[in-house]
């Protein structure tokens, strides 16, 4: 198809994701402002990029490239971006799909370089039912500057995938390519989280929309959500190196100091425990005895983790419940 200026690449970096590419590959084709979708095989050893071919349409859009080794998300989309040419870019994580028409609404407009619809979470046996029920929200814009980003994405205990940096902007290549912004390669948890926020650092319009075009497949064995301890110090150190590199508001530089010391906490109780698992309790204390600082953020998540039933009887829920059984990232505007 010929390229314009609201011509889409879809990009899917994709690991042992045979069972699903099929579908993710075939709800991208299936929209018309989609010039191109690139599938990266980061090492997979399941036949995931045979998976990704079956669902071509043989319009030509569709372009495959594999890693033999696996190297993370950040560096297959990275690779994605360099080989692909549209002016505008979409990640679609492997396992997920776009509702029909999702671009209409997000391209009704020029005044953003970023733009993000609203997540419909969908349960992995229910996906053939959703189509008919997704909810019909009004667009209602609204802009989000880098304090509502990062606060959005300081997760609350007993709201699990609320953040705001699960959602899945559009993105133009040309504010990536003029601020030279590409994913930050040694991150393998929070890489998204890392790229939106140098971004709104640089200055981008980022702006949301409450339509819900994105449909987030919850799973209980995806990738997502398994992370390594050191995961979580690459991702606040990814925060200290914002702080150092921008020059930003207070407020601004305030909310980055508060994710970074939210993260590390987090990271000190998991090498607390990796310690304790490894070497037993008394290395474990000796470690904390040696890093007082770190102590306070120990006990506190440990303590939380213990409670974590008595104040969340009812199960976690995943975003706001809308109708017809999906939950949505972003609430419905109507509701106040």
């Amino acid at each position: 198809m010929t390229e314009t200026a609201t011509s889409v690449c879809v990009i899917i970096a994709a690991k042992n994701a045979a069972a699903t590419i099929g579908m993710a590959v075939a709800s991208a084709l299936r929209e018309s402002q989609v010039a191109e979708v690139v599938v990266v095989d980061d090492g997979s050893s399941d036949g995931t990029g045979a998976a990704a071919l079956s669902a071509d349409d043989g319009s030509g859009r569709l372009k495959i490239s594999r890693f033999e080794q696996n190297k993370g998300p950040a560096a297959a989309r990275n690779h994605a971006i360099e080989i692909s040419g549209a002016p505008l870019i979409s990640i679609l994580d492997a396992d997920d799909f776009f509702f029909p028409g999702r671009f209409e609404a997000m391209l009704d407009g020029d005044d953003w370089d970023f733009v993000a619809d609203n997540i419909a979470f969908v349960d992995a046996a229910t996906i053939s039912e959703v189509h008919e029920k997704v909810a019909r929200f009004a667009p209602a814009p609204r802009f989000l500057d880098l304090v509502g980003f990062v606060e959005g994405n300081i997760s609350k205990r007993g709201v699990r995938r609320g953040e705001i940096g699960f959602l899945k902007p559009l993105m133009r290549r040309s504010f990536l390519d003029a601020h030279r912004l590409r994913y930050n390669e040694t991150l393998r948890l929070g890489e998204d989280y890392d790229l939106y926020a140098r971004a709104l650092a640089k200055g981008a319009r980022y702006k949301i929309i409450h339509s819900c075009g994105y449909g987030a497949v919850v799973r209980s064995d995806s990738l997502s959500g398994l992370h390594r301890t050191e995961d979580l110090r690459r991702l606040y150190e990814a925060d200290r190196a914002i702080l150092a590199g921008s020059n930003l508001s207070p407020a601004a530089a305030a909310s980055l100091r508060r994710h970074e010391r939210h993260v590390r906490a987090r990271y000190e109780q998991r090498h607390f425990l990796d310690i304790k698992a490894q070497s037993g309790i008394g290395s474990a204390f000796g470690y904390a005895l040696a890093n007082l600082t770190a102590v306070p953020a120990i006990a506190g998540h440990i303590l939380a983790d213990k409670t974590e039933r008595f104040r969340n009887r009812g199960g976690t829920p995943l975003a706001f419940a809308g109708s017809g059984g999906l939950r949505y990232l972003l609430r419905d505007p109507g509701d106040g």
